[in-house]
């Protein structure tokens, strides 16, 4: 008799093949392989290779029969001899012993025995770091995809038995990723319907990872005995490998199954797991793939808008979180990495990210909840934030048009443009999404480098910018102080210039600067009046606070080292003055804080100047008045009124002019220099705009009007208060006659273009020419021929300025060439 049982006789009368592979199982199956008889087998599969397939049919054959009977020792011994051939013949007939192999391995994946699905998974391991020397294309792995997530999701009662086949499972999910990923022929893992099986099982053993934070950087190369014992840590790195081996036409099949795990678990609220799988994701995926996964996430965040304000909050952190990282340098910088397209599609996804931030506010109407309204702030916030990141990720030439794309959308009270709808917020919610927008620009604007100003400030977007200036509000006018300051900052400088303060030496600052070129010259011309104007009236805001002026200080600075000429210089002094003005005459009642303010902004702002332009004389005139105020009112200085607020002055005497910068002394000091100093005579006086209107401030200039009183009858004393107002639109009905309408809004037309591009000189002497004609045409109204009628018809009252001409009889009064303007 031969070894178990079978007769001599017949034994000998069996294939060989059939011969060796019996002779491998001992009697007891404790006893293990028998080598000797496995080293014969090997060699005799190496030589007559022909008969691989029929080893492995027989092979599986008794490993069938074993695991029927449940002789678990003999499928012990089967698979590793199974293991043994597998690894040793690397021919073209391997190819039928490994369906054989497979069919074995299913054989022990599809029995209850955790033993056996974890002896299986080993083995299907070993065979899936075998490289063939030619693809398979009949052979499919969905069983094993199908098997191997169901071990993952295993809900064994033994806490052991259940990690140990979780652990077997996503081993064997990384086995066949590494088995199928690598040939683009055979890449059918890809398919929606493997894919939904395996993202799902690797998150679900991941959401035990107990320390998410420790695992939202790059892949970490965790040891042996980690990796064995936590399937958490496996899964993560199985996940990683995956999305690392995914390419262009595969990446959605691979990420579209991330939202439908979390949808299912509900994970967008709270969202710590959804954040971490995300960072995973987008560390591990190639850079030039990012913005496959932004549009992918911005497509669910369309798809689940009308969710609940928190899981829409929880996607929207998500997507902050993902373009954050795009930005990056660990990835390579967005804007780099992606074609001209690509880059169209962000912007594209800025004005997707608006559109859906209009419809949440449209939307949380219906919320009354101060939590719901929280979660909405939460929401718009994200928004804000995430648009500030995709513009940041543009290159400057294009950053240009999501900076008027915000623009655009800012709210401004009493405009009727394309910004965002706040009719139903009220003025709180509409000044928190001026913020969120501000913020959002703040954000794009950061590290923008134009090469000239005109570039980084363009008309149409320079003037809605300014807007939010004007109001009343010292957040929105920091904020935009703080976005000019990103646009003229061509050469890094505003750090220098953190703080208001008197610099006793700006050359220790070690400013950078270079010569003013012609466009930038041509843009302060057009355009420096309007910065000016907002500087002025920013200063005469009563709710400014330190931020406030040491942001103004910035910006004087700022323009003096980017745009300033000898003709901007005189502007800027002339700018300086009348904000010493403001404090000093106090015609808007400011809080002595403010005024004290103001000063010391003066102070500090010629202090840099004059150093600037080193200019002896003017130098030495602003550092006396600083060393007398020094002396004699240290609240004027910024070192001393922005730290002690409480040693304020009851008043401000004018008469103290040794406290005070003097025109005339700067004239003199500037105009020995080779400065045009003519027009520092000429007292600054801001431009009126439409922008009063919309910033909801009282008219900064006087109205200029003419009301004619008329008396009745004969007696003068009996005055009867019936006044007519004579204004523009009714003198041009009195005078245009003839149908000259079209006439009158061409001139109109001309005044304003030619107040906006001549040249300051230009309008000034116009403007005094204009300003001695109407005071000979008053003359001529004062000196009027009296021709004694029968009784007196009427008084004229006249109102100019301040001046004011009474009772003057009227009895014919003519008006040549008056124009107003």
């Amino acid at each position: 008799m031969g070894r178990k049982g079978v007769c001599c006789c017949c034994a000998a009368l069996r294939p060989r093949y059939k011969r060796l592979v019996d002779n491998i199982f001992p009697e007891d199956p404790k006893d293990g392989l028998v080598k000797a008889d496995m080293e014969k087998l090997t060699f005799y599969a190496v030589s007559a290779p022909e008969k691989l397939d029929r080893i492995g049919a027989y092979l599986a054959e008794r490993l069938s029969r074993d695991v029927v009977r449940h002789r678990y020792g003999y499928v012990l011994i089967a698979m590793e001899a199974l293991d043994q051939l597998l690894m040793a013949c690397h021919s073209q007939s391997i190819k039928p012993f490994v369906e054989s192999f497979l069919h074995m391995v299913a054989k022990l994946l599809e029995s209850g025995e955790p033993k056996l699905q974890v002896l299986g998974t080993n083995s299907f391991v070993k065979f899936a770091n075998i490289e063939e020397d030619t693809p398979s294309y009949h052979r499919r792995y969905d069983f094993f995809v199908s098997r191997f997530s169901a071990m993952c999701h295993s809900c064994d009662h033994d806490p052991e038995i259940q990690t140990e086949i979780r652990i077997a499972g996503i081993r064997g999910i990384q086995g066949v990723v590494r088995k199928t990923v690598n040939d683009e022929l055979r890449a059918t893992i890809w398919e929606p319907q493997h894919m939904d099986k395996i993202v799902p099982s690797l998150l679900f053993n991941m959401q035990k990872i107990e320390d998410i934070d420790s695992r939202i950087g790059p892949p970490s190369s965790p040891t042996g005995g980690e990796k064995e014992e936590n399937p958490a840590v496996l899964a993560e790195n199985c996940f990683r490998e995956l999305l690392g081996r995914a390419t262009y036409g595969n990446m959605n099949n691979a990420v579209r199954p991330v939202f439908a795990h979390l949808d299912h678990h509900r994970l967008w609220d709270p969202n710590e797991f959804a954040v971490s799988c995300f960072k995973i994701i987008m560390y591990s995926i190639q850079a030039q793939y990012s913005h496959h996964v932004i549009q992918e996430i911005l497509g669910h965040l369309d798809f689940r808008k009308r969710d609940s304000p928190r899981v829409r909050a929880g996607i929207i952190q998500v997507l902050l979180e993902a373009v954050a990282i795009a930005a990056k340098g660990s990835i390579g910088k967005l804007s780099k990495s992606v074609t001209s397209g690509e880059r169209r599609d962000l912007k594209g996804r800025a004005h997707f990210c608006f559109n859906h931030l209009e419809g949440i506010r449209k939307g949380s109407g219906t919320f009354s909840t101060s939590s719901k309204e929280s979660d909405e702030r939460i929401v718009q916030n994200a928004i804000i934030q995430t648009i500030g990141f995709f513009g940041s990720n543009l290159p400057d030439y294009q950053r240009s048009e999501i900076m008027m794309f915000i623009m655009g959308k800012v709210p401004v009270f009493g405009t009727t443009s394309q910004s965002l709808d706040t009719s139903h917020l009220g003025d709180l919610g509409t000044r928190r999404i001026q913020i969120m927008l501000l913020r959002s620009l703040l954000m794009v604007t950061s590290g923008y480098k134009a090469t000239t100003i005109t570039n980084a400030l363009p008309p149409p977007f320079l003037d809605p910018l300014l807007s939010p200036s004007l109001m009343e509000d010292s957040e929105l006018r920091q904020l935009v102080l703080e976005i000019l300051h990103n646009l003229i900052d061509r050469h890094d400088n505003r750090a220098k210039l953190r703080g208001i303060r008197i610099i006793p030496d700006v050359s220790d600052l070690k400013i950078k600067r270079d010569k003013i070129s012609r466009q930038d010259v041509s843009f302060m011309k057009k355009h420096g009046q309007q910065l000016y104007r907002h500087i002025y009236l920013g200063c005469k805001e009563e709710d400014n606070v330190q931020k406030n002026f040491e942001l103004l200080f910035t910006s004087l600075a700022l323009t003096t080292i980017e745009l300033a000429n000898e003709e901007v210089v005189i502007d800027l002094i002339r700018l300086a003055i009348a904000l010493q003005d403001i404090a000093i005459i106090n015609e808007d009642n400011l809080p002595m804080f403010n005024r004290c303010g103001v000063m010391a902004l003066v102070a500090a702002y010629l202090n840099f100047l004059s150093q600037m332009i080193a200019v002896p004389a003017f130098c030495q005139h602003v550092s006396k008045v600083i060393e007398t105020r020094s002396l004699e009112a240290s609240y004027f200085l910024p070192e001393t009124i922005f730290k002690d607020k409480s040693n304020l002055p009851k008043s401000l005497e004018k008469d103290e002019k040794n406290l005070f910068f003097l025109t005339n002394k700067i004239a003199e000091s500037l105009g020995g220099s080779g400065y045009s100093v003519e027009r520092l005579s000429v007292p600054y006086v801001p431009q009126v705009t439409d922008e009063d209107r919309l910033s909801r401030r009282k008219s900064i200039v006087d109205t200029v009007s003419i009301q004619v009183d008329i008396l009745p009858g004969n007696n003068t004393e009996d005055k009867v208060d019936n006044t007519e107002e004579i204004t523009f639109e009714a003198l041009k009905k009195a005078i245009d006659n003839n149908g000259l309408e079209e006439q009158e809004k061409e001139k109109r037309r001309l005044v304003i273009e030619k107040f906006q591009k001549a040249p300051f000189e230009e309008i000034a002497a116009q403007c005094e020419t204009k300003a001695n004609l109407l005071h000979d045409r008053l003359a001529q109204i004062l000196e009027l021929t009296i021709r004694p009628p029968p009784s007196p018809s009427g008084t004229m009252t006249i109102t100019a300025g301040h001046a004011h001409y009474q009772s003057v009889p009227v009895y014919e009064m003519k008006f040549p060439d008056l124009c107003v303007y």
